[in-house]
């Protein structure tokens, strides 16, 4: 088993947003990459290939909404699992995010460091495999 940090791209374009998700994944042994935009963001897509994105939905350039679908639209990028980070949880929202494929879904104002790094480890063990355990 490889001891490489899984990399993360954050694509945010508040940048204390960006700096405080980039310092505590960082602390807990993740590799954070950040851009500030979409278009950004799908050029570090294909240079830096993550093992996982947050993305914001509200950005210049490129919203996150249409990163997300060239994304999953993409052969080489379409299985890295997407958390959205946003200030929206409109149910309409939601649920475009699910049907393109979103892993999961945070609340700026809502959320703490803490839950980041649980959603995070979470979508990242479901890209990982499993030792295989004895079941008793």
């Amino acid at each position: 088993m490889s001891d490489t940090p899984k990399k993360i791209l954050i694509i945010e374009d508040e940048e204390i947003i960006s700096n405080l998700l980039a310092k505590k994944l960082s602390q807990v042994g993740y590799e954070v990459r950040t851009a500030f935009n979409g278009k950004e963001g799908l050029e570090m897509l294909y240079k830096e290939k993550p093992d996982l994105v947050l993305i914001d939905i509200v950005m210049p350039q490129k919203d996150g909404f249409e990163t997300i679908a060239e994304i999953k639209n993409d052969e080489a990028l379409k299985d890295i699992p997407v958390i959205i980070i946003s200030n929206s949880g409109q149910p309409v929202e939601l649920n475009k995010a699910r049907g393109m494929g979103v892993n999961d879904w945070l609340i700026k104002t809502d959320f703490d460091p803490q839950e980041v790094i649980q959603k995070v480890n979470k979508a990242l063990a479901k890209t990982s495999p499993e030792p295989a355990r004895d079941e008793a």
